[in-house]
């Protein structure tokens, strides 16, 4: 109870957040707070941030105090039901905790945007293309397990197994400020199955997180900087394989970012979708070049490849995923793998 009560202590400063709220409060109350819409939607945002926070702390707090007096009362009587209850009751309590904590770190101006995930993979063919396939399979699980929504947008399946890349849409709380930190390099060390030597290989995939962004966002896109290109959306086949230039790709000339669509039947909205793509990935641009880690990131994108890797999950000939930036380690990959992935997000969230 001690240690429990200690972590209650430093979640975050208290005076600090209702300072905080005070600040948010007295902005709210100018009488021209409403002249800039967009200024006011995120003052908005972040006051309710602030306030669930707040309001996590103090609901913790008394609820630390109730099992206290409940678990005093229990030891004096030899109780040991009420006492399984308390334990019980402190695990719950040191779980929400830990959710408090994360949230202290999601404050961020577009930590609590939507996001696309997109997956390639490396060179080496049927190797980095299944690797890609079972780091999409990981996050996807992992999506699944928070409740989080998600569509493919495009995919391009390998000629004998797995992704050359894929896009996903993702929508849910906090999904930008959660998973950011996953972008850079994902390194795989197994026994081939697609090796007749059963021999050991190193495969690389590349992983990219960036925010989707609102409408009020102002992105300015000059037409004359972009090729858009059509062409058949590939498939399994069949009777439901597109039969026209549906499948649409956008690339920006000046920054060579390219965006593709093929996830609807119709052009017109696989191109709007592509056209909301873009803006997020300049806006993402944009929030790179205010970060002081900008290099860094834009490195680890740069090469899908050995020296650039921030994770490593070796299947053969021990067992051990390592995060080789913030060092947390995990020796059951086939745990990670099935989408157990939380104390990577979480330590990439205090780490950044």
């Amino acid at each position: 109870m001690r240690t429990l009560l200690k972590i209650s202590g430093g979640i975050f400063d208290k005076n600090r957040v209702e300072i905080k709220l005070d600040e948010i409060e007295k902005t709210l109350q100018n009488k021209n707070f409403w002249k800039d819409q967009d200024a006011a939607k995120k003052t908005i945002k972040q006051k309710k941030i602030f306030e669930n926070i707040f309001s996590s702390y103090k609901n913790c707090v008394v609820e630390i105090s109730n099992v206290k007096d409940l678990l005093k009362l229990a030891q004096e009587e030899k109780n040991e039901e009420i006492i399984k209850d308390c334990e019980h009751k402190i695990n719950e309590i040191q779980s929400n905790l830990k959710k408090s904590e994360i949230n202290c770190f999601l404050s961020g101006e577009n930590d609590d945007l939507n996001i696309f995930l997109e997956i390639h993979a490396g060179a080496g063919g049927t190797e980095s293309q299944d690797w890609a396939d079972m780091l999409r399979r990981m996050y996807m699980k992992w999506f699944d397990k928070k409740g989080f929504n998600y569509e493919i947008i495009s995919e391009h399946r390998g000629e004998e197994a797995g992704i050359k890349s894929s896009t996903i849409k993702v929508e849910g709380d906090y999904l930008y400020g959660l998973m950011r930190a996953e972008s850079g390099v994902h390194r795989l060390v197994r026994i081939s199955p697609f090796d007749s030597g059963a021999r050991r290989h190193t495969s690389f995939a590349s992983v990219w997180v960036y925010p989707s962004v609102e409408d009020d966002i102002n992105i300015q896109i000059d037409e004359k900087d972009l090729r858009i290109d059509t062409y058949r959306s590939s498939g399994a086949g069949g009777q439901h394989v597109n039969t026209t230039d549906s499948a649409v790709r956008i690339t920006h000339l000046p920054t060579k970012i390219v965006v593709q669509c093929q996830n609807e039947r119709s052009q017109h909205k696989n191109k709007e979708t592509c056209f909301k793509m873009l803006k997020a990935r300049l806006y993402e641009n944009e929030i790179q070049k205010r970060e002081e880690e900008n290099q860094k990131e834009l490195n680890a994108k740069t090469d899908i490849g050995w020296g650039h890797q921030i994770r490593s999950y070796i299947l053969q000939p021990y067992q051990l995923v390592k995060d080789l930036r913030n060092k947390v380690e995990n020796t059951n990959p086939s745990s990670v793998l099935d989408g157990n992935i939380d104390q990577f997000i979480e330590e990439g969230i205090k780490n950044r």
